[in-house]
């Protein structure tokens, strides 16, 4: 019997690169598949024929039958949010039981307090900076900050096992609800005390639903790849806002590099032998934070609109620029990507020229290839470009990426040439047939 291998994907820009599609295809060759931090703020859409579907907790696996999704320590769940997915996806005829998710009685709950202070917050940091622009990040306001605050602070923190214990849920959340009251008051909440009762009942009942799916995942994943079943691990968000390795402060709460692996599933590194890193053929960014390749102008929102560039949790317009591979070979670096994906090349069709960036110029007058990952210092770096002609004929029912136009291979090429890393997924447009398999032409 060969040995199995493991597989991660990792998105290696500001996020929305396309990593559900990605999950989607490599499914079939994997057992198990595996989500490892973050939390409701992730959205992964997956076409399937006529069908769209928009997964924010589920594993994308999920929508493939016969395998094994896992929610892991490193998430944080928002109950009711996973129980409405659940219901959506069975509604749309999709089995869901004990035996095909399993969610982590280690992972952190998302309460309804974490929202309004996730939101209060933002509100307070927005108007800070009196006559300035203020401190706010531009957070999903989906409590997930908050929510990995508590896990680091502890002693406030509920964790997913304690949801099926009503009678101990309650003791915790009236020490809780006192101080969380106090602290949302203290941000100019205006809204009667948390009600602990109320929410230990809820929670609870949130609880028994999910009673059969809550398990100690730390030990199933190690009985799993004990068994020769191979896994998937699913990343959410991006390597550019990883809280260690992202454009600091403008990240999201977790470490959502390949490095968050071990910690978020309990599994020793190195976790997989194959390193799958997503890339869009330009780049987007939501929210705040600095972003050199920005174009405000007539191409970004052409990319924008030819790209459906709206966030599949929000709805909020991304901003939209030019291909940043100064910051993707540095996301590659730290991920260990061994092959890369190239998401959404048929948005680029119909364009004279492209631009990519390899380097930037410094305020000094000095050029470097090696990215910024400090948002203060970011803010400096001036894209140095090179300049490809585009190509004019769509190409989204191409199925051989031989048949691309010249142009759209030596784009391909040249992105290869300045990773130093493969790509072995050309996607060409949002269906699982629309993907281009193989290495360079």
């Amino acid at each position: 019997m060969s040995t199995p291998r493991h597989t991660a994907v990792v998105g290696l820009q500001w996020g929305d690169e396309g990593k559900g599609k990605v999950v989607d295809l490599l499914t079939a060759k994997h057992d198990v598949i595996v989500r490892y931090n973050g939390g409701a703020n992730a959205g992964h859409t997956v076409v399937i024929g006529d069908e769209k579907y928009a997964l924010h907790l589920l594993p994308s696996g999920i929508l493939s039958g016969g395998r094994t999704c896992v929610i892991g320590n490193g998430v944080v769940v928002d109950p009711e949010k996973l129980l409405q997915e659940i219901e959506g996806i069975r509604e749309r005829g999709i089995a869901i039981t004990p035996d095909n998710l399993l969610i982590s009685d280690r992972a952190h709950v998302v309460m309804p307090y974490h929202k309004e202070h996730d939101a209060a917050l933002e509100r307070v940091l927005s108007s800070a900076a009196e006559g300035g622009p203020g401190l706010s990040i531009g957070t999903t306001k989906r409590g997930i900050g908050p929510t990995y605050a508590d896990k680091i602070h502890r002693s406030l923190a509920i964790r997913m096992g304690e949801l099926r214990d009503e009678d101990h849920l309650l003791e915790r959340l009236k020490v809780i609800c006192a101080i969380r009251s106090r602290e949302l008051t203290a941000l100019g909440v205006d809204a009667p005390p948390l009600d602990p009762h109320e929410l230990a009942g809820r929670f609870a009942a949130y609880g028994q639903q999910l009673r059969e799916h809550i398990t100690d995942t730390v030990y199933a994943l190690h009985d799993l790849r004990n068994e020769g079943r191979s896994l998937l691990f699913e990343g959410a968000n991006a390597c550019l806002l990883d809280i260690d390795h992202g454009t600091f402060p403008y990240v999201t709460s977790s470490n959502c590099s390949t490095l968050g692996i071990p910690a978020g599933t309990g599994l020793s590194a190195p976790c997989a032998d194959d390193v799958v890193g997503i890339m869009k053929a330009y780049t987007t960014r939501v929210g705040a934070g600095p972003f050199p390749t920005e174009d405000n102008g007539a191409d970004g929102e052409r990319i924008r609109e030819r790209g459906n560039e709206y966030g599949t949790t929000t709805g909020r317009p991304r901003r939209c620029g030019w291909l940043d591979l100064v910051a993707v070979r540095y996301s590659a670096m730290i991920c260990g990507a061994t092959s890369i994906a190239c998401m959404l090349l048929d948005v680029l069709s119909g364009f004279d020229e492209l631009k990519i960036c390899s380097s930037y110029r410094l305020p000094d007058g000095s050029i470097t290839d090696r990215f910024i990952p400090d948002a203060r210092r970011l803010l400096d770096a001036e894209p140095i470009w090179e300049t490809l002609p585009g190509w004019a004929d769509e190409i989204d029912a191409i199925e051989d990426r031989a048949d691309l136009p010249p142009e759209a291979i030596r784009y391909l090429d040249r992105i290869e040439e300045i990773l130093g890393i493969p790509i072995h997924l050309v996607s060409v447009g949002p269906e699982r047939t629309q993907t281009l398999e193989g290495t360079r032409c």
